[in-house]
This record gives C-alpha cells, structure tokens and sequence, in this order.
C-alpha cells in the first residue's frame, strides 16, 4: 500500500487531503501542531509536530516508517496566512510566523524529508502552491504571496538538485479553496462582493482534495505541477458564470 505522510492535516486542505487519501486505499500519517479530538481521521496516525523544528519532522518520518515501514509520498501542507493589512500595520510576529511556517518550515522539512527519501531509495515530495506562486499579487496579502512565490521556485531548484536520483519533487495547486483562510478579515460589505468572484471561481474542499489525492497517487515527473484551477478552466468559468449560479456559501 501507498504511504502518504500530509503535514497541517488537521483542518482546510489538509485534512481534507488525509481523507481523500484513505478514500482511496492508502496509509495515511499527518501532523499538526495539536491533534485535537475533533482532528482525529479514521486509521491514520495523527502525531503532533511542528514543521518548523527538524527534530519534529524527523519525528513524524520516524514514526510513520516505524507504523507502515517506509514513506512514499509526502506532502508539505502546512502554512499561515497574515491578516488582511499592509505590510506596515502587521505585527512583526505575525510576519515572522508566516515566512517561518511558509517557507523556513518547508526548506527545513524538504531537507530532512529529501535525505531519508534517498537514503531509503525512492519517494515524492510535494510543496502546496499558493496565493503569489504565479506572480499574482494581492494587497494586504504580501507576506503570504511572498512566500509562495518563494517556495515554487525552491521546488523547481530542489527539481534540479534532485536531477538523475530515485527521488522526485513536485507543485500541488490547489486553486481557490473555500476555508477560513480565504474569507477572514473581510468587512461584510467587501466580503459579499468579494463571494460573487469567489462563487464564479473557488470550490469546496470535498471537491478539491479527492482530485488532488489521485493525481498525486498518479505521480509526475520530476519538477511538475498538478492544478487544479488551470487557465482555461478560470476562463471558461468567467465565460459561462452567467448561466452556471454556483452558491459555495449557502447549502447548493
């Protein structure tokens, strides 16, 4: 059976992403940095790790080699995003949580994640993709988006880095997503006229992480991107959003 090892998954895409997961027949570890009652899923094996400390990540790999005897897939969820403000009027804490978490997090967990994977001779890392990964720039979002854009060129790097071994990386774009992440700090007023976009193109998590965890079961090549919002698609949802009402928020 497919091991797959979800960092963050115990809330939004994350968790989504285990239960797809075991859906789909595969042993399934994920962390968090508390495994509330609420976040245990089904069999998998929630342990409690900050991606942010190698030791923890090295504990998480350990204790999921030592349940299901080897890692092949493991997927780099975990991430913050700051509060809706500019740069000048967010905390430094704050700042400094979502570039430790976002990117600092990710570099040092590839690090360890990538040694083991060779050592034990093959695996797949992948790095989730985000607001900014594209180039996209939204205001009060500048830390978050900076970050992304961050870690997709680290991935390609680790790509080639990776060239010529049993191990690859990859991009997973998960697109709009409807989570807490993206609705927060909006005014009432901006959040309604922000839903019309959001309806036209955002999708539900349940509908999102299934499509996702075949495709990364599928597997890429070394350096590829799995999205699931594509152009085309945005494009065709613009163009047909008049006749297709889609509700995100309401129970359609």
């Amino acid at each position: 059976m497919t091991v797959v090892v979800v960092t963050g998954g115990t809330r939004g895409i994350g968790q989504g992403l285990v239960r797809a997961f075991l859906a789909e027949g595969a042993q399934v570890a994920y962390c968090g940095r508390s495994i509330p009652d609420s976040s245990v899923i089904g069999d998998a094996l929630g342990i409690v790790a900050d991606v942010t400390d190698r030791a923890d990540v090295r504990k998480l790999w350990d204790a999921s080699v030592d349940k299901y005897g080897k890692v092949d897939i493991w997927i780099n969820n975990a991430g913050l995003s700051n509060s809706r403000k500019p740069l000048w009027r967010l905390d430094p804490a704050e700042i400094d949580a979502v570039v430790d978490v976002n990117l600092r997090g990710t570099l040092q967990a590839s690090a360890v994640v990538l040694d083991a994977m060779l050592a034990q001779g093959h695996g797949a890392l992948w790095n989730m993709e985000g607001l900014g990964s594209n180039g996209q720039i939204v205001a009060g979002l500048m830390p978050y988006g900076a970050t992304k854009r961050g870690l997709t060129y680290a991935t390609l790097a680790m790509a080639k880095e990776l060239a010529g071994t049993p191990v690859k990386v990859g991009l997973l774009s998960p697109g709009m997503v409807v989570t807490d992440l993206l609705t927060r700090d909006y005014e009432p007023a901006e959040l309604e006229k922000a839903k019309k976009i959001f309806n036209i193109l955002a999708d539900r998590v349940e509908t999102v992480t299934p499509w996702l965890a075949r495709k990364v079961l599928a597997g890429t090549r070394n350096g590829g991107r799995v999205a699931w919002l594509t152009n085309r698609k945005a494009a065709y949802r613009f163009a047909t959003a008049a006749f297709t009402k889609r509700d995100l928020f309401g129970n359609s």
